[in-house]
């Protein structure tokens, strides 16, 4: 779906623009520095960020945007069961997605979070290497989850209860956009220059000789 935001800002590359939340564990292992700085010095701009308590209506909003999430997310997660063998508490992906949703919304209520807005070229591509897959213990060294997370959906799922994976980040340019929408109002994002911002994408690095 082409929106105003995509129309608008999407004039150069340089401008695609993403969502990450540091959830609350993230926090409560006081990870929000090292975190921020891997993003920060691939090249990134912060164009947005704020300390939440998210509501359980917020929470339930921004996994639902896409109204196939809960049966998609069930699926995924009982294909993901059946191949290593972890048990299944809902065969039925739709209920097996409303569980998720549940464990979901205990997990991000339970502390504040860091909501953050990123922008550079191919940010939401990148955001999602960097921080690594959706479960720590298969994510690969080197990424956020990889490096900082013990945490696998095998003991999540004996003590019924949300992966513990730190961050979420967008899972495409458009979902960003809904993302973004939901977290944030238009005068909380600020348009600004890095002057990094010449290295990066300026086809000719003039000016660096005087």
């Amino acid at each position: 779906m082409i929106t105003v935001y995509n129309v608008l800002m999407k004039s150069h590359p340089k401008n695609e623009r993403t969502l990450v939340i540091i959830k609350p564990d993230g926090i409560q292992r006081t990870l929000i520095g090292e975190i921020i700085q891997r993003y920060e010095r691939l090249g990134l701009k912060l164009v947005g960020m704020k300390l939440v308590r998210p509501t359980k209506e917020l929470v339930e909003k921004h996994y639902t945007n896409d109204p196939e999430w809960i049966r998609k997310t069930g699926a995924k997660f009982i294909a993901h069961a059946t191949e290593h063998k972890l048990n299944i508490k809902h065969p039925d992906p739709v209920k097996m997605g409303e569980h998720i949703l549940h464990r979901l919304s205990k997990y991000m209520t339970a502390g504040p979070v860091i909501a953050m807005v990123w922008q550079g070229l191919h940010v939401v591509p990148v955001v999602r290497k960097i921080t690594g897959g959706t479960e720590p213990l298969r994510s690969d060294v080197g990424t956020i989850r990889g490096d900082f997370v013990l945490d696998s959906y095998e003991f999540s799922d004996i003590q019924d209860r949300s992966i513990r994976n730190l961050v979420h980040a967008s899972g495409s340019v458009e979902e960003a956009d809904k993302e973004i929408a939901l977290w944030f109002k238009k005068d909380e994002l600020i348009d600004y220059t890095l002057v990094q911002e010449k290295i990066l994408y300026d086809m000719n690095l003039d000016g660096i000789f005087e």
